[in-house]
């Protein structure tokens, strides 16, 4: 990081002129230990999982919805697929815990731990047992590719629902400051998903007391497990880490729960539209590359952000500095 530093206040150019970018690349430079890190390879861990609170009502798309956009991504008509295509990123695609048996697919992980999760307004969303096996296969989906640079997706009809009620046990904000409106709900969808998230923190409050892993197997969800285990292992594989939106972000907060030092290797690809993200991204110490009101998830914001990422990297080491061009510095 110290090499980063200096290099940057010799580049040809204003100190501090490139902004965030100068500070992004001293950042990369303690991730990777060098100050060039390769970020040709990019994989985008989209997870896919249902929730038993989608039946409350706090969703403007039906549950089906979960399982039929698995099937668009395999065939690449999602909106992750186009930008990956146009980025140069792979999609890695994974049922954690969709509520329908999918076909087989060579593009599909099946690593289901269960179909969808309890309704977390009636009781745990799942076991703190299932909790930690889909953290564990999040670790495992990355230790199984290739790559310099993870991005984070997701996908599940009433997620934002599930992350707000984390976000808010992990943070104690009032449920009104975090919860957003999803997939465009209208003002009476978004009462209820507020209620939804009050009732199902006073329903776990118990659970909630005992800890980390058990706040997120009462009120979270199992692709936003499996983003905390994705996170972890990019994390101890020392390599960069861009986290998407809402959902992206509940999950980072949960890792950097359980380890702090994981959010030295993360990267916030955007601020999202959702109402608590600004909120997630504050306690994560994390300034956003990008600010477009998307709300979409998916790895959407993360693969957006990777273009940013990779040229800052680029300006860093082939800039000319000052001695080599022959250029005046500053009097």
């Amino acid at each position: 990081m110290q090499q980063a530093a200096a290099r940057q206040a010799r580049l040809t150019k204003p100190a501090g002129s490139l902004g965030r970018l100068e500070e992004l690349t001293v950042r990369l430079a303690g991730m990777t230990g060098r100050i060039d890190p390769p970020l040709r390879e990019a994989v985008v861990f989209t997870l896919a999982a249902d929730h038993g609170v989608a039946a409350e009502g706090v969703s403007a798309y039906p549950r089906e919805v979960t399982a039929q956009m698995v099937l668009n991504f395999l065939r690449g008509g999602a909106a992750i697929n186009v930008l990956a295509r146009e980025v140069g990123a792979r999609v890695v695609i994974a049922d954690i815990g969709v509520d329908a048996e999918l076909p087989p697919h060579p593009q599909l992980h099946a690593v289901k731990v269960r179909r969808g999760t309890g309704s977390i307004t009636r009781g745990p969303a799942m076991s703190s047992e299932e909790a930690n096996r889909a953290i564990a296969v999040g670790r495992q989906l990355v230790r199984d590719e290739q790559f310099d640079v993870a991005l984070t997706g997701d996908m599940g009809i009433g997620n934002t629902t599930a992350s707000a009620a984390v976000i808010c046990a992990l943070t104690s904000l009032d449920p009104k400051l975090v919860v957003g409106r999803g997939t465009g709900v209208d003002d009476e969808g978004l009462e209820r998903k507020v209620g939804a998230v009050r009732r199902a923190l006073q329903v776990n409050a118990d659970s909630i007391k005992r800890g980390t892993i058990e706040t997120l197997a009462a009120v979270g969800g199992l692709e936003i497990a499996g983003l905390v285990g994705v996170i972890l292992e990019t994390a101890a594989m020392r390599k960069p880490v861009i986290i998407d939106g809402f959902i992206s972000g509940c999950a980072a907060l949960v890792a950097a729960k359980i380890e702090p030092a994981a959010t030295g290797y993360m990267i916030a690809s955007h601020r999202s539209h959702e109402l608590g993200h600004g909120a997630v991204l504050e306690r994560l110490g994390l300034q956003p590359l990008l600010d477009l009101d998307l709300r979409l998830g998916e790895g959407t914001g993360a693969a957006l952000a990777l273009p940013v990422v990779r040229v800052a990297v680029r300006l860093l080491n082939e800039m000319a500095t000052f001695d080599e061009a022959g250029v005046s510095e500053r009097s």
